[in-house]
């Protein structure tokens, strides 16, 4: 299993700070799709990813006991 944590809007989306998940052997971008696609988000392109708190790529694979960060750009000033 795999904790998915989600930040910002993605957190407002989903209606939870995170989703406990079976997600391994996949890459980050199938675990994008499917969350795009079962809780009706907005295009992840612009999300940063991390995997155990280090920033990862779309193609990364998710192993078991990974936790994996949405983190949407902020903006502000």
């Amino acid at each position: 299993m795999n904790k998915v944590l989600f930040f910002a809007h993605l957190r407002d989306a989903i209606g939870e700070d995170f989703l406990q998940m079976d997600a391994v052997g996949k890459t980050v971008a199938q675990l994008k799709a499917e969350l795009m696609e079962k809780y009706h988000l907005p295009r992840l392109e612009t999300v940063m990813t991390a995997i155990n708190e280090e920033f990862s790529s779309n193609d990364e694979v998710i192993r078991e006991g990974d936790e994996i960060a949405f983190i949407p750009p902020v903006s502000g000033g």
